[in-house]
C-alpha cells in the first residue's frame, strides 16, 4: 500500500510503480476543477438528495404506520402487547382515532412490508438500459412521481382490503425501481472520476435524510392525526420535488441551459477517456461474466439483507419488543439512520480525499470501506440481540449497527462507475436486482422467524443478518477491483491498468 507523504510546500509525493495504478489515467493531466459552490453537478447532486428523501420517505412511512394500522393498541397509545414494560405515553387526542384499524396477523404483516420490493426488483434492469438509452432525467422522475401517486392512494386500498394494499405497494415498487440505475447512469456523465464518492454519497444521503425524517415525523402524524395523513403528506412534498426536478435537471452538461463553460470542459474533459457511449451495443456476456460485477452482488445483497431488516421491522421491534409507544416508536427508529447519513457524507469526502491527495489505489479505498460498513454492523446487531430490556443499550448498539452501514457509501455501493461507468446504470440494475431480494423475502422470514416477539427469535433474526453480512464483506475483498474493465471501453488499452 503506497504511503502518503509530504515534502515541501502543498506538494504530496508517492513512490509506487505504474503497474500498481488503478486510478482512471486521467489523473494526470486532469484539467482544472470549478469550484463546488453553485456549481451545476452539485445542484445536481442536492436535488438528487431531495429525490432520494422522497423516494424513501414514501417507503418507509408504512413501516410505522402499520403500526398504528392494527388493532392492537390500547387507548393511551402504548403497545398492548410487548416483552418489556410498555414505557409511559402522554393520551392521544381522541380525533386521532378516526383512521381504520386492521386484523391482519404476522404473517400478513410481513408480505405487506416485502410487497414493495416485489415490484421495486421487475424495473432494476430495465431501469439501467432505458436511461443510458434514452436519459435519465424523465425516467427517474416520472418514476418517483408514479410511486407519489400510488402513495396517495395507500389509504383507499387498505380500506379495500390487504391485497389491494399489497398491490399498491408493488406498483409504488415498479416506479421506484429506475430510480437508482437511472442515477447512476446520470452520473456517468456529470461526476468527475475525482469527485466521485463525495457528489455521489451527497446524493443518495437523501435515502437516509428521508428515513431519519419519515419515521418520527409519521409517528408524530399517527398520534396528532391520524396514519392516513402520513401517506398525503408525504405524496405532497413528492409533487413538489417533481416539480423542481422537471424545471432544473437535465440528462448532461451539454444540454444543461445554465452551467458555466468552465465547468461543462471540466466535466467532459475528465470523463472523456472513459465514456464509451458510441451505438446501441452492450456487452452482456462480457457484463454478466464478470467477477468483479459479482463481487459487488454479493456485496450489496448481502449488505442490504441487514438494511432492510431493519428499515421494515425496526418499528416493530421498539413496538413489540421493546414496548415503546407509537410516537417514541418514530424518533428512536430514526435514530440509526441520523448516524448512517452522517458517516456516509464524511466517508465520501475521506475517500476522494485518500484518492486525490495521497493516491491511495481505488480498489484498496472501496475494500476498506465496505469491510467497516459491513462488519461493524455484523458485530452491532448481533449484540442488540443481548441487551434484553436494556432500551439505552438496545438502541445504541443498533444505531452504531446502521451508522457505520453508513461508510459502504464510499466502498462497493460506487464501485459500478470505477469498473464500467459508460454502463454504471446497467450495473446497477443488475446488483440491486439481487440486493432487492432481501427486501422481499426478509420481512416475511423474520415475521415468521418472531410468531411470538421473544427476544431468542429476534436473536436468531439477527444473528442471519450478521452471518451473511460478513459473508459479503469477505467475498467482495476477495474479487473486487477498482480500474475500468477492458470490456466497458472500445480501446481497453487507453486506460491505466
Amino acid at each position: 500500500m503506497p504511503a502518503c507523504t509530504k515534502r515541501g510546500q502543498n506538494k504530496w509525493f508517492v513512490e509506487i510503480s505504474v503497474e500498481e495504478l488503478d486510478w482512471p489515467a486521467q489523473l494526470i493531466g486532469t484539467p482544472t476543477a470549478t469550484p463546488a459552490c453553485c456549481s451545476s453537478r452539485y445542484g445536481l447532486s442536492l436535488l438528487s438528495c431531495y429525490g432520494f428523501f422522497v423516494a424513501y420517505a414514501l417507503r418507509v412511512n408504512l413501516s410505522v404506520a402499520m403500526v398504528d394500522m392494527l388493532n392492537n393498541t390500547d387507548a393511551s397509545g402504548n403497545t398492548s402487547k410487548s416483552v418489556c414494560p410498555a414505557h409511559s405515553s402522554p393520551a392521544r387526542p381522541i380525533y386521532n382515532h378516526t383512521a381504520s384499524v386492521y386484523d391482519w396477523d404476522s404473517e400478513t404483516q410481513g408480505w405487506i412490508l416485502g410487497s414493495f420490493f416485489y415490484g421495486y426488483i421487475l424495473t432494476q434492469i430495465p431501469g439501467g438500459y432505458l436511461a443510458r438509452k434514452y436519459g435519465a432525467k424523465w425516467l427517474l422522475g416520472l418514476g418517483i412521481l408514479g410511486t407519489v401517486v400510488f402513495t396517495l392512494l395507500t389509504p383507499v386500498a387498505a380500506d379495500l382490503g390487504a391485497g389491494y394494499l399489497i398491490a399498491v405497494r408493488v406498483l409504488e415498487g415498479i416506479g421506484e425501481g429506475v430510480t437508482f440505475p437511472a442515477m447512476h447512469a446520470m452520473w456517468a456523465f456529470w461526476a468527475p472520476p475525482m469527485e466521485r464518492s463525495r457528489l455521489l454519497t451527497i446524493a443518495y444521503t437523501g435515502a437516509q435524510l428521508g428515513t431519519v425524517v419519515a419515521l418520527p415525523l409519521s409517528a408524530q402524524i399517527c398520534f396528532y392525526l391520524d396514519w392516513t395523513w402520513v401517506f398525503y403528506i408525504f405524496g405532497i412534498v413528492g409533487i413538489v420535488w417533481f416539480i423542481l426536478w422537471a424545471l432544473l435537471v437535465s440528462n448532461t452538461p451539454s444540454t444543461h441551459p445554465r452551467i458555466t463553460e468552465q465547468e461543462r470542459l471540466y466535466i467532459t474533459s475528465s470523463l472523456n477517456k472513459e465514456l464509451t457511449l458510441s451505438g446501441d451495443h452492450i456487452p452482456w456476456g462480457s457484463i454478466l461474466t464478470s467477477m468483479p460485477l459479482w463481487a459487488i452482488v454479493v456485496a450489496h445483497f448481502s449488505y442490504n439483507w441487514t438494511f432492510y431488516t431493519l428499515l421494515t421491522l425496526l418499528p416493530t421491534y421498539m413496538s413489540d419488543v421493546l414496548g415503546f409507544s407509537i410516537k417514541e416508536n418514530g424518533a428512536l427508529s430514526a435514530l440509526p439512520y441520523i448516524g448512517c447519513g452522517l458517516l456516509a457524507v464524511l466517508g465520501g469526502q475521506l475517500a476522494d480525499y485518500l484518492r486525490e491527495n495521497c493516491f491511495y489505489r481505488t480498489v484498496v479505498v472501496r475494500k476498506a470501506f465496505s469491510l467497516v460498513g459491513m462488519i461493524g454492523p455484523a458485530v452491532f446487531i448481533v449484540a442488540a440481540g443481548y441487551t434484553g430490556c436494556n432500551y439505552i443499550l438496545a438502541v445504541a448498539f443498533l444505531s452504531i449497527s446502521s451508522s457505520l452501514g453508513g461508510i459502504v457509501a464510499s466502498g462497493f455501493n460506487i464501485n459500478h462507475l470505477d469498473i464500467a461507468p459508460s454502463y454504471a446504470g446497467i450495473l446497477l440494475g443488475i446488483t440491486n436486482s439481487f440486493a432487492t431480494i432481501p427486501g422481499m423475502v426478509g420481512p416475511v422470514i423474520a415475521r415468521a422467524l418472531t410468531k411470538n416477539n421473544t427476544i431468542e427469535e429476534w436473536q436468531t433474526v439477527f444473528y442471519i443478518s450478521a452471518g451473511i453480512n460478513l459473508f459479503g464483506a469477505v467475498f467482495y475483498t476477495v474479487f473486487g477491483q477498482g480500474v475500468v474493465q477492458p470490456w466497458a471501453v472500445h480501446n481497453p488499452h487507453s486506460h491505466g491498468n
